[in-house]
């Protein structure tokens, strides 16, 4: 079974597993803010405020919200943000990976509805009427130091996607009088040809999930197609930087290796670290988090021996953050996973484990809390640290 759609894949799993969960949820944390839409990342603005981005709840529903860090009041910064309901089990997709400099917020836009399942198992095809036009690819949203303080939320409307499509920007009006500008920095193919015997048309389908920022270039996770796009903000073109390799299985039973599922990547001085969450059937400990040369593209192994490893973060001080969405994706007692390394090669210091579908995390430079999206319960978690 290949590992296509990542919202798709946390959810299915989040259901199998939450009764478990809940039953073991006790750990010195708090919740910040609940009733959010599928949360995927979240980071820092410039202001202080966390950005969170929500896959949605159906077609054109993904959103980015702020909140407050103090009173866990969420206001909406861009509504109705490309999104659909995903094969093969209609699970919602569509912003993922944030990164902000100055006041430009980069937004990654995943897989939503571009392909449907195909009459063979595990295979899907071109979607010719998805809901979006611009599934797979980023976007620059340009704020004002006014945008963060207003109240009134922007809307983009599939109007105004189709104009992102042609023209390559839109200055939207939220009725108050404020304007935001929205720019398509790189539309990537939906989807690449893969075809198999009988179903000549099969398709894999691209899916941006995570994005790193450094000079003029940007670093797109794609946890689809299992690679590392480079794109170059100056002439908005894109070439695959890394391509990772399928992972030894040690379940015992199901395929005897699986794909690695790159979902979130984040600078380290000038070297990119990946977590690679693996496929189905999830093999425990061979998930892992790499590092990446920018220069040449050669990874080596930073972290090992992680389960489903859904982010990581270089921590204040020193160290390293994991993320694990469970610590073995088919135990229904198992939970999510905070834990810190002091190095890479070290034995980790157990945070927080009894977080309910992680998916991303930040950490405040100042108080050191570490905050935690969700995506199942729809929270922010945080974990005093």
């Amino acid at each position: 079974m290949n590992c296509r759609s990542i919202s798709r894949l946390l959810i299915l799993v989040a259901i199998f597993l939450l009764p478990g969960m809940i039953a073991r949820a006790q750990c010195p944390t708090s919740v910040l803010t609940t009733d959010l839409k599928a949360p995927t990342k979240i980071i820092f603005s410039t202001s202080g405020n966390l950005l969170v981005a929500e896959q949605g709840n159906g077609p054109n529903t993904g959103r980015i919200s702020m909140i407050d860090v103090v009173s866990g009041a969420r206001r909406t910064l861009i509504d109705s943000l490309p999104a659909g309901f995903a094969a093969p089990n209609n699970d919602p997709s569509g912003p993922a990976g944030l990164v902000m400099r100055g006041r430009t917020l980069y937004v990654a836009i995943g897989l939503g509805d571009a392909v449907l399942a195909g009459p063979q198992p595990n295979s899907f095809i071109p979607n010719p009427n998805p809901s979006s036009p611009i599934f797979s690819s980023v976007l620059a949203i340009h704020l004002s130091a006014h945008t963060e303080s207003i109240t009134s939320g922007f809307t983009l409307s599939l109007a105004d996607q189709n104009t992102l499509k042609s023209n390559g920007r839109v200055v939207l009006d939220n009725g108050s009088g404020d304007k935001l500008q929205v720019d398509l920095i790189v539309d990537f193919p939906d989807y690449v040809p893969e075809p198999r015997p009988g179903l000549p048309n099969a398709v894999r389908q691209s899916n941006p999930f995570g994005v790193a920022l450094l000079g003029n270039h940007l670093y797109v996770a794609d946890a689809s197609t299992n690679i590392i796009r480079d794109v170059n903000l100056s002439t908005q073109t894109f070439n695959s930087l890394v391509s990772f390799g399928a992972i030894a299985n040690n379940r015992g039973f199901g395929p005897p290796f699986v794909e690695p599922v790159p979902d979130s990547v984040h600078l380290f001085g000038n070297q990119l670290l990946v977590t690679l969450l693996t496929g189905f059937p999830f093999p425990v400990g061979n998930a892992s988090v790499q590092l990446v040369d920018i220069g040449n593209g050669t990874t080596s192994p930073f972290i090992s021996g992680l389960s489903s490893a859904i982010d990581v973060l270089p921590a204040n001080g020193g160290g390293f953050l994991t993320l694990e969405f469970s610590t073995d994706m088919l135990n229904p007692a198992a939970v999510g996973r905070l834990s810190y390394y002091p190095v890479p090669s070290g034995s980790p210091v157990v945070l927080a484990n009894c977080l309910i579908t992680p998916t991303s995390m930040i950490q405040d430079e100042e108080t050191n809390d570490i905050y935690v999206t969700e995506i199942f319960t729809g929270r922010v978690i945080k974990v005093t640290n």
